[in-house]
Order: C-alpha cells, then structure tokens, then sequence
C-alpha cells in the first residue's frame, strides 16, 4: 500500500497543475490590476476635487469684492482763494534833479526825514543869476523910458499934423508939407510899437531869469520820506544832471504782485485783498485791487496787478516781500478731488469712481494742484464717490465694497 499512494499522488498532482498555474496567474494580474485601478480611481476623484476646488476659486475671484475708501467729489467755493508772493512800493516815489546850476547853499533835509509838499529840501546859490536878473531889469527901464519919449513924439506928430492939414487944404502950406507931416506920425506910430515890443521882450526875458532863480529853492512835491541824498553844503549842481534826493509817499503802500493767468480772469478792480509780511507775524493788511495791467506778460503768463493797501503807522516799507492772498471770484465751476485719489498711467489722469458696487475709471482735467488736493475742471462731478489709492488689480467694472463712513474732502 506504501508503494502504491505516492504515484497516485504524482499523477494527481501531474493531472492538476496545469489547473493551478492558471489560477495563481490570474490571482497575480489581479493583484496588480486591483491597485492600479485603485490608483486610477483616486486620481479620477482627486481630479474632480481639484476642478471643482478651481472653479470655486474663480467663481469666488469673479464674485470678490474688495473694500475701498472713499471720498465724496465736492464743488469748489465760490470765491477761490489764491497766495502769491509781492513786493510792496511806494505809493509815489519821485528822483529830484537840479533844476538851477550854481551851489549848495543849505541842505534842510537827511534820509529818513518826513516832509510835507512845498517844504525846502534845499537851497542853491548862483550869484551870476541875480546879476542877470539886475541888468535886464535895468534894460527894462531904458525901454520903458524909450517907449515914453517915442510916445511924446508921436503925440507933437500927431498934433502938427492935425494943424498943418487944414492949412495945406487952405493953400497955405504945399502938398509936400502935409505929406512929411502925415509919414511922420505913422513912423511914430511904428515906433512906439518897437518900444512896447521890446519892453514886452524883456519883461518875458527877465520872467524866465526870475523862474530860474525859483529853481534855486529846491521844494518837495507832495508829502513823502525822503530815502536817499546826494548832496551836502557846498556840492556845485548843474540843472538837469545833478541827482539831489529820492522822496517816497508810504502813507499808502502800492503792492505789486503777478497773478497767474488760471486766477487771473477772475481779477477785477476791487477784489478784496490781505497782505502778510513773514517778520511781522499775527499782523495782516487788508486792500483791495486797484489797478491792473489788462494784458498777461508772455513769458510768465501773469497778470500785473496792483493793491493799494493803508499804512497810517508806517509798518510798511517800500521795497519789502510779502504774501498775497487774493479773494477772486470763481468764473468757471470746478470740483475738489483728494490727491489720493488720482491715479497716473497710460491712459493719462484718472479717478475711480465707485458707482452701485462698481468702479469706473474716469479722465479728468487738473485746473490746479493743492498739495494733498487737486481742483478738476471735468471728468467728474460733485457727488462721485471716488476711491482712494486704488489698488493695482483694480479695473474698469470691478465689484468693489464701500466702506462706511465715508471719507469727506475738505473745502479750500
């Protein structure tokens, strides 16, 4: 029995094997199969997450709003406000020449003195001058004298003529006689017109000689300061040359100041203004405009404007800088943006305009720039929100949140 079990088990196990590798075949391409269809499964769902987790993603960057600041457009004042630098002068200010030749007799003034108009400044002598005037003073007698004995002349001429014509109508006397009588009285006549002429001529001659004596007292023409002196006692000054004194009115004080040509439609005579002068703090000086040029200077495109403010205490000096704030009222409306607001690229000066939850970027047009301001003349309205340091990714039509309170622009 021994003997015959291990062939029967040989056989069967030859008549089995073919049976057997199959199965242990199969048994392996399914454990390799089962993982890798695992694999595959889970990449499949993994890549579903994914597509969904990205459309999420992009449906959440489209529906994103980002929250903004934001500040109300409001309409600029009526009256602008507008300082600029100036320079004060004298309200008249007048360079005294001699107007006599000769030397200086007295001096009644030094700089800094205040002088009423008609006061002596100074007195200038010319000897050789009144010598002139005597001599053709005495001329002008001579000619009175002259004029008187031609006048006795002419009246005997007269008078013989009257007597003789008669006579030569009568006969008694010849034609010849009446003739020389009657010539004699109209070259009487001629003459006593010679002699008034000259005593006409030399009354005007010594008329001149006496205006020019006048000139030797040298007077101030209105009441002023006198700032700057040129002579002393003794200085020889010859008339139309010599430069004697500078006086200056400073009772009124001309301030001179160039208003740009984008405030200067809106200056007129009696715009208010006030006057700062930086070493006289906590002081101000009020006037109005009183004189402009009426043309703007090329080269600057500014406006010549003058204003006359009072200095009855004499704080005010020609000469001196100061500031002027000019009140001028505004021609052309306009609206104030904050800088903040501004955005500069390509496309030029834009605001983003926040409008129902979305921005919209607007061109505008800087009429002028307030340091943290900007006063635009078109591309918005009072009323726009607009936002305040947009951000980069922000574009035209995205959704934005407005943060509440809103953020209000301070009128200038």
């Amino acid at each position: 029995m021994n003997d015959v079990r291990p062939s029967q088990e040989s056989d069967e196990a030859a008549q089995a094997g073919p049976a057997d590798k199959r199965r242990r075949s199969w048994l392996i391409g399914a454990a390799v199969l089962l993982p890798l269809i695992g694999a595959l499964a889970f990449g499949a769902t993994q890549l579903r997450a994914n597509v969904r987790q990205a459309t999420a993603t992009s449906q959440a960057q489209h529906d994103f709003a980002p929250t903004v600041h934001v500040a109300t457009v409001q309409a600029s004042p009526a009256m602008l406000t507008v300082s600029l630098p100036a320079t004060t002068l004298a309200f008249e200010s007048a360079n005294i020449y001699a107007r006599a030749n000769g030397y200086i007799e007295k001096r009644q003034v030094d700089i800094g003195d205040h002088v009423k108009a008609g006061d002596l400044l100074a007195q200038i002598t010319a000897p050789e001058l009144d010598h002139q005037i005597s001599q053709n003073q005495a001329m002008l007698q001579q000619n009175e004298a002259a004029l008187q004995q031609t006048t006795a002349s002419r009246d005997l001429a007269n008078v013989t003529n009257t007597r003789d014509s008669d006579l030569v109508k009568k006969g008694w006397l010849t034609l010849q006689q009446g003739d020389t009588d009657r010539l004699t009285v109209q070259a009487q006549n001629a003459a006593v017109a010679v002699a008034q002429a000259n005593i006409a001529a030399q009354q005007s001659l010594i008329r001149v000689l006496q205006q020019q004596k006048s000139y030797q007292s040298v007077v101030a023409p209105f009441d002023g300061i006198i700032t700057q002196r040129n002579v002393d006692v003794g200085s020889l000054v010859e008339a139309g040359t010599t430069f004697m004194f500078t006086l200056m009115q400073s009772d009124v004080i001309r301030t001179q100041v160039y208003v740009p040509q984008d405030a200067a439609f809106g200056v007129t005579q009696g715009v208010e203004a006030v006057v700062r002068v930086p070493e006289i703090p906590g002081r101000t000086f009020p006037g109005t405009v009183t004189r402009l040029a009426d043309a703007l200077a090329p080269g600057t495109r500014t406006l010549l404007t003058e204003i006359d403010v009072p200095n009855p205490d004499g704080l005010l000096r020609p000469g001196m800088y100061c500031t002027v704030e000019l009140h001028i009222p505004r021609k052309t409306p306009s609206v104030i943006v904050p800088a903040d607001a501004v955005v500069f690229n390509t496309d030029g000066l834009q605001v983003a305009v926040a409008e129902n939850g979305v921005a919209h970027y607007q061109k505008i047009m800087v009429a002028r720039d307030l340091g943290t301001q900007v006063e635009v003349s078109a591309g918005v309205r009072a009323g726009d929100q607009v936002i305040l340091r947009p951000m980069v990714q922000l574009v035209d039509g995205s959704k934005v949140r407005v943060e509440a309170p809103e953020i209000e622009v301070s009128q200038k």
